[in-house]
């Protein structure tokens, strides 16, 4: 009998072992929650996220992408982006038109809470709301290319459109002999640059050249094929017109088209703004006389810089004016107009 306990003890004792040995370790206690939004120290010898100061955020709203202008315009951002090392988005709506879209762009950038934003307006009125919204919350706004009819914005970016619209109205009075009639092809009638280009042209010609008449203005849309319509049917009108200032690129190919189908190519002289490829052609075939470029790469740059600058809280000169140059067949190839010239 006491031998029977003895091995039942014994069997016992091995089944405890067996158990013991089966028994999974402890388990190691979780590390605990970071406070005040810090993260546990990363592995592999990195700096955790939320010990790296985040870049600043800077979206560059522009007045579209439907011209090589804006994409000349979006490479000087980016150079200033990378140059002073912070974050920047580049967006705009599909065409000039879509006053709505771009201020659900400008909505939706002001959401995202930026250190500050660069704004070209299409519309120089209905975007004020919300740079009121901006300035509201502490966030700088730059303009470029166009103004806003606003003190809201800290610098304003672009070229001097008016100077350079008055620039074509010379050259337009030199080309056509100082007198007969000119129409305008403009690509809107709300945007800053719209409004300067038409009235710096409009007045320069009236203060100075009584004998030019302007017989139309229109609006295109800065699109190509509206403003070639347009444009015809004023030239058909207008059987003695003796010039045409398209004043974008897309109002200047617009006339180009309208002047090539009606027969009119060197009976008509044609001035443009803003430079493009098609810009380009057209000067060189001849149907087109010449044109202004502006310095897209340098507005882009320079809106960006000023934004940093803002961000910084370093002064920044209200006006930043980027220049513009009168170029034709017989210049174009110069070194000079290498950068502005853009395809």
């Amino acid at each position: 009998m006491k031998s029977r306990h003895l091995l039942m003890a014994a069997s016992l004792l091995v089944v405890l072992a067996m158990l013991v040995g089966c028994a999974t370790p402890a388990a190691t206690p979780a590390a605990p929650a970071a406070s005040s939004g810090e993260q546990p120290a990363a592995s592999s010898g990195e700096q955790p996220a939320a010990q790296t100061a985040a870049r600043p955020f800077i979206p560059v709203i522009s007045k579209g992408f439907q011209h090589q202008f804006w994409q000349a315009v979006k490479q000087g951002a980016e150079d200033a982006a990378k140059q002073y090392d912070v974050d920047i988005t580049f967006e705009g709506p599909a065409t000039e038109a879509e006053v709505d879209k771009q201020i659900e762009m400008l909505q939706a950038a002001l959401a995202k809470n930026p250190q500050a934003i660069c704004f070209a307006a299409l519309d120089s009125q209905a975007a004020i709301p919300l740079l009121k919204e901006a300035q509201s919350k502490g966030i700088p706004v730059v303009g470029f290319d166009s103004g806003v009819d606003s003190d809201i914005p800290v610098a304003t970016a672009s070229t001097d459109n008016s100077a350079a619209a008055a620039l074509a109205a010379d050259k337009m009075a030199e080309l056509i002999g100082g007198s007969g009639k000119v129409a305008v092809m403009v690509h809107d009638q709300t945007s800053r640059t719209g409004i300067d280009r038409r009235d710096g042209f409009v007045n320069r010609i009236k203060e100075a050249y009584p004998d030019i008449e302007i017989v139309n203005i229109d609006y295109g849309g800065g699109d190509h094929l509206k403003s070639t319509e347009l444009a015809k049917a004023v030239i058909q009108a207008n059987p003695d017109l003796k010039g045409y200032f398209g004043a974008n690129e897309g109002s200047a190919i617009g006339v180009v088209n309208a002047v090539s189908e009606l027969g009119m190519a060197g009976k008509l002289v044609v001035i443009g703004f803003d430079a493009g490829k098609l810009q380009k052609d057209a000067v060189r075939s001849g149907l087109m006389a010449g044109a202004i470029t502006q310095n897209p790469v340098g507005i882009g740059f320079k809106c960006v810089e000023a934004a940093v600058k803002a961000i910084k809280g370093e002064a920044v000169e209200p006006v930043i004016d980027t220049g513009f140059y009168w170029y034709d067949a017989s210049n174009m190839d110069e070194s000079q107009f290498g950068p502005l010239l853009y395809d």
